[in-house]
């Protein structure tokens, strides 16, 4: 038999060894749900803190139906309206209460609501024209991009301390193992979402977190802990899956 790359031939079983050494047979999953759609702007002006669109009722119903087969020992929202109602369906597949938690909040938006929508338009456009480092500052009136990482990267480490993971000192990405085997959804936001990847596969953080990654509305991204010899690290091992959405307009940014 041809055996091409890392694999070898043992009988009629063709084994990659570098697939072998990388199994992702860890301890933990994390699913990332964005919410659905929002409504931003309604009648031309902007709204804080909205809730979903029509389209976003359906796609958060699509994701719950997509995640039904599934077993989860947690999960949580964000606070924000568009996160809690996206996370109805999934509570309710599942027959459990809504658990919010805090430090799933996306960053914090200048206080526009009601303002003429190009007003954000233009704070937006103004924001992504200035240099690199002066991103990290944020939109007008909003949280500073940087003390939002902090926060997120905080409340991610405390949330998996008090589930017996914590960082390893050293120069790698590497965490104490969980005594348990746990799986945990959390619903939330692309800013909030791609902070938590970043932290968790020890990339440093810079002032454009959200266009790291394209996270679609509704989509699920997941997140599994990979076994070392003297703990855990993770692994990204799907990024924004839309398979459950309708391909005709379903999926959004």
């Amino acid at each position: 038999m041809a055996v091409s790359g890392s694999g070898a031939a043992e009988g009629n079983t063709v084994v990659d060894r570098h697939s072998l050494a990388h199994t992702l047979d860890g301890p933990m999953e994390i699913v990332l749900v964005r919410h659905g759609q929002p409504e931003w702007v309604k009648d031309g002006l902007n709204v804080n803190d909205p809730p979903l669109t029509e389209r976003g009722h359906r796609q958060a119903r699509c994701m719950a139906e997509a995640l039904r087969g599934e077993q989860f020992d947690e999960i949580f929202c964000s606070p924000m309206v568009r996160a809690r109602q996206t996370a109805a369906p999934l509570f309710e597949v599942f027959d459990r209460p809504e658990e919010i938690d805090p430090w799933l909040e996306e960053i914090r938006d200048p206080a526009w609501h009601g303002t003429p929508a190009e007003r954000a338009e233009r704070m937006y456009r103004e924001e992504r024209e200035r240099p690199s480092w002066d991103r990290w500052r944020g939109i007008e009136g909003g949280e500073h991009v940087g003390e939002f990482v902090a926060r997120i990267r905080e409340g991610c480490g405390l949330f998996l301390a008090e589930r017996g993971i914590e960082p390893i000192p050293g120069d790698l990405t590497v965490w104490t193992e969980p005594d348990r085997d746990l799986k945990i959804a959390l619903v939330a936001h692309a800013g909030t979402n791609a902070v938590v990847i970043c932290h968790l596969l020890g990339l440093e953080p810079t002032p454009w977190e959200w266009e790291r990654f394209v996270i679609n509305h509704a989509s699920i991204t997941r997140i599994v802990s990979m076994k070392l010899g003297d703990g855990i690290t993770f692994a990204l091992s799907r990024l924004s899956d839309v398979e459950h959405l309708d391909r005709n307009g379903d999926r959004t940014f």
